[in-house]
């Protein structure tokens, strides 16, 4: 072999090393190039965002846009908003709202009627009276509970999916999505990611979680569920529960909304039947589906009716639920049990 051929061949397996060497380096570490990350805050609460992928900074961007689109669509305290139209009509007349909103309304409903109650959207006369997300929150009298609550009940929520129209029945009486609203926003942003060119992407709004695709390193998706005994500033886990792509999980906390009056707290998980605070030994509810309004309205309810109950409602869904209560116990339906770690010694598993 010539001196020009052994030179050749030497840079020719050099080449080789070295394409082996960067698809070993794009395998591992290529994705990360594409990986994006976005903040935002909407709905009262932060909104997280990792996506993977080429679009991925054009996808986060309009998902966080769409997250603001549906909070000026459902919250009652935007003004024009569909539910803000509502409940100044309330007891008047029908009226024509987005096919998104109907849909909202008809799932509230749907949770409503399952749960006995447990979970209500009318309870706008209730949440404005505790203020529970004002600076000023404030204890009920009983007269003013009794007041409040003969306005409360969600038969009176009236809709026509077909012709997309809704009322209330009765004067004062008012709807509070904020139950649903954040688990409702992280499918419109999973829905965004699905019209993008992206490999995986995830999303927190709140207390509301959903994973998109798969993550490009292969391995689970993880969701840390938060110790309710653990203060917001030093935040700590109980453990990790395993999504598949497609899946949401939302949970409901004392911890999320309180405040202390006169030596007692009270926390903002009001049972709608009472109007007030549930205090069934529970101090945080976790729900798994394939819908993230559907997780997170049925958090509120399984929290509201307790374990028992709460296990059964979960089960007409197919929905898996994880309870928390206040003697470190946590108990779990059957198909959640190999997906959730315990990685807490202080709570024990029931």
């Amino acid at each position: 072999m010539t001196k020009h051929r052994k030179i050749t061949a030497v840079m020719l397996s050099a080449l080789a090393v070295l394409i082996v060497i960067l698809i070993i380096l794009w395998t591992r570490f290529g994705y990360r190039a594409q990986m994006y990350t976005n903040n935002s805050y909407a709905m009262a609460t932060y909104v997280q965002q990792t996506v993977y992928g080429p679009e991925g900074e054009q996808a986060a961007a309009e998902a966080a846009q769409a997250v603001t689109a549906l909070e000026n669509q459902i919250s009652w305290r935007v003004s024009g908003s569909d539910i803000d139209r509502l409940n100044d009509a309330a007891g008047t007349e029908w009226l024509t709202i987005d096919s998104d909103t109907v849909d909202l309304l008809a799932l509230s409903l749907d949770v409503a009627e399952r749960s006995g109650g447990a979970f209500d959207p009318t309870v706008l006369p209730l949440t404005s009276l505790w203020r529970f997300e004002s600076e000023t929150p404030h204890v009920p009298t009983e007269e003013e509970l009794s007041s409040a609550l003969q306005y409360v009940g969600y038969a009176d929520l009236r809709i026509n999916e077909e012709e997309h129209t809704a009322s209330l029945r009765r004067h004062y009486e008012g709807i509070d999505l904020g139950a649903i609203g954040k688990g409702a926003a992280c499918d419109r942003v999973v829905s965004v990611y699905a019209s993008h060119d992206l490999t995986a992407g995830v999303v927190s709004v709140g207390g509301s979680v959903g994973v998109y695709g798969n993550k490009p390193d292969g391995t689970d998706w993880l969701v840390a569920l938060r110790d309710p005994d653990t203060p917001d500033e030093s935040v700590g886990s109980i453990g990790t529960l395993q999504l598949e792509p497609g899946e949401f999980v939302s949970t409901s906390g004392t911890y999320e909304k309180q405040f202390t009056q006169d030596g007692v707290t009270y926390h903002h998980l009001l049972n709608p039947h009472t109007g007030m605070p549930e205090e069934n030994g529970l101090v945080s509810v976790s729900v798994v589906c394939e819908n993230g309004a559907l997780s997170d309205a049925l958090s509120t309810a399984c929290f509201v009716l307790g374990k028992e109950q709460g296990l059964a409602l979960a089960e007409t869904y197919g929905a898996e639920v994880l309870f928390v209560d206040d003697q470190k116990e946590i108990t779990m339906s059957d198909g959640i049990q190999e997906r959730f770690t315990l990685s807490n010694a202080a709570y024990t598993l029931a």
